[in-house]
């Protein structure tokens, strides 16, 4: 994708943040089939929330793609409960070869997995996989922050 394309996605992305006809949880679904549609190597989009009542532990959220026995990860756990534990974006080009990688299809080659940051304190993630091997840039890392930017309020 271009940047011109993100940038147009991310004005999408901000109607759905900002609309006051749907609750959090829809908000979040609509970000995820938007993305899953409009991004071809976004097979699988979704959000892990912090779970309140167990502050190092990520509940699934809402959304897109094939259903995953992984409901609930512990801070370090995976890349999804890495990337909450170090506060960083991870972005795995090949998840053959990550040994903390926690399989939810074998059709995923690679992921990459964003922390939502709210008062400076990680309160969830955006998770996205691909069925294609090597498929993210520096557009998809910088994109994906400005949507967790945006999401942030909501959580």
């Amino acid at each position: 994708m271009t940047n011109q394309e993100f940038t147009m996605l991310l004005a999408a992305v901000h109607q759905i943040v900002t609309a006051e006809d749907k609750d959090r949880d829809a908000k979040l679904l609509a970000i995820c089939a938007l993305l899953e549609r409009e991004v071809a190597h976004y097979d699988w989009v979704g959000f892990y929330l912090v779970d309140p009542s167990r502050e190092r532990e990520l509940v699934l959220g809402p959304f897109v793609g094939a259903p995953t026995e992984h409901t609930r990860i512990a801070f370090g756990q995976g890349i999804c409960g890495q990337a909450a534990d170090t506060e960083m974006t991870f972005v795995i080009q090949d998840v053959s070869q990550e040994t903390n990688y926690l399989s939810c299809s074998p059709h995923v080659k690679s992921e990459i997995v964003v922390p939502i940051f709210k008062d400076g304190v990680v309160v969830g993630e955006i998770d996205i996989d691909s069925h294609a091997l090597a498929p993210f840039s520096e557009a998809d890392n910088a994109f994906l922050e400005q949507v967790a930017a945006l999401v942030a309020p909501l959580l």
